[in-house]
């Protein structure tokens, strides 16, 4: 048997290629890894890569071999049963084994191909099939990434960016300006020889004369260079900082003497996963955290998973402080606007047609996208009904969704971002 090896060197990017290649090939392998990983998973694992693993008997290559072409009359001894075209029966119990159970001292086995992928290859295996609804970017701003563009001509500069034109029109001119007065006397010089041969004929030693100076003159323009480092112009390009979106996400989560540790904490998941999720559409993010009960109160990320507080339920209180800060620090006009709120569905019954109205007339006319996730295993209050007419009218730009647990997360996250055909970003 043959084998071809290509033993030329690696060129620049190669591997990388190569490695994007790879993960195209062995997609639906990636894809149940990651999907069963995230299953198992809690939400503030999300940031690192994953271990996959492949059977080897899906990792086989062909091999390219010699064939033994031309006609072939083979004798196969010891065959007194068979004819050709006669069938097999499949061997009874199972078959091709044979074995009792015990350990084999001969053979090899076939392991799995095991490989690791990093953080970014997980969030884009995770996220591939969703996408931003109304992710429209309103405002550019920020220089943290940057495009190259022409800024004129150069005399110092990659060998690959030269200016053949201005190069040529550099070097004619240097020699110009280096044998313009040569030129002259020669041009002079072959006049005065031209009349001397003329009408001076016989002067010898004058016409040797001249015809020495031509040959001087000839010899000192020919050792001015046709090109010369100095002629050398490139292209100038230069970095201008390339306009990146932002957008902000407003994270309202009800702390109330119903809310437990328990719900905090599939609250907190789904508020990861939301942030990782707006992380790779928008290079600048502010999170802005509103707590409440039966008032509200911007805090800190440590604050609004963990402080411990009781009291009733005022949900309206985190609206309309949450319309506050969009007022003073997000306008619309500049900033993409996302909220998330989490709750058990408590509230004061005389307060959710209050929520209702603020988020209709004040907050959903600026938002890019407002999702309500009730975590509760219980029938829905009036929060949520009230919450069904938002729906009614923004269904853009609003959806609810009901976890029970932490498994619910990703499904229920998938629900409220999946991909539609309808849906313009």
């Amino acid at each position: 048997m043959s084998y071809v090896i290509d033993r030329r060197l690696n060129g620049k990017n190669k591997s990388t290629v190569n490695r994007q290649r790879f993960l195209q090939r062995y997609r639906g392998h990636i894809k149940k890894a990651v999907e069963e990983a995230v299953s198992r998973r809690s939400i503030t694992d999300m940031e690192h890569g994953e271990q996959i693993s492949i059977p080897g008997r899906d990792i086989d290559e062909p091999v390219l071999h010699h064939g033994r072409g031309g006609r072939q009359t083979i004798v196969h001894p010891g065959n007194k049963d068979f004819v050709a075209g006669e069938r097999i029966p499949r061997p009874q119990g199972g078959g091709g084994g044979g074995g009792a159970g015990k350990a084999s001292n001969s053979g090899e086995g076939m392991d799995d191909f095991v490989f690791q992928i990093t953080q970014e290859e997980f969030l884009d295996f995770m996220f591939e099939d969703l996408e931003l609804p109304n992710l429209v970017k309103r405002h550019i701003t920020g220089a943290d990434t940057f495009k190259t563009v022409r800024a004129g001509i150069s005399s110092e500069g990659n060998p690959s960016r030269i200016n053949i034109v201005r190069t040529l029109r550099s070097a004619h001119a240097r020699r110009i300006a280096l044998s313009g007065s040569s030129r002259a006397s020669l041009r002079e010089a072959k006049v005065e020889l031209e009349r001397l041969k003329r009408e001076e004929p016989d002067n010898f030693s004058d016409i040797k004369t001249l015809e020495q100076e031509i040959e001087r003159l000839s010899a000192r323009i020919n050792r001015v260079p046709f090109l010369d480092t100095f002629d050398l112009k490139y292209n100038l390009l230069v970095k201008h900082p390339n306009p990146s979106s932002k957008a902000v996400m407003f994270c309202l989560m009800d702390v109330s003497g119903s809310m437990t540790q328990a719900t905090k904490d599939v609250a907190k998941r789904f508020f990861i996963l939301l942030y990782l999720f707006l992380k790779r559409n928008y290079d600048k993010i502010d999170v802005v955290f509103i707590r409440h009960h039966t008032s509200a109160k911007e805090v800190d990320e440590e604050e609004f998973f963990y402080s411990r507080e009781t009291g009733g339920t005022i949900v309206s209180s985190a609206l309309k402080m949450m319309q506050e800060i969009m007022a003073e620090r997000y306008p619309a006009n500049e900033w993409n606007i996302y909220a998330a709120q989490a709750s058990d569905g408590d509230n004061w019954n005389d307060d959710s047609p209050l929520c209702r109205d603020i988020l209709v007339n004040q907050i959903m006319p600026q938002m890019q996208y407002f999702t309500y996730v009730e975590i509760t295993p219980r029938e829905h209050q009036a929060l949520w009904y009230e919450y069904n007419q938002v729906a009614e009218a923004f269904p853009e730009s609003f959806a609810q969704q009901q976890l029970v647990s932490a498994a619910d997360i990703y499904p229920v996250f998938r629900e409220l971002f999946q991909r539609r055909m309808d849906r313009v970003g």
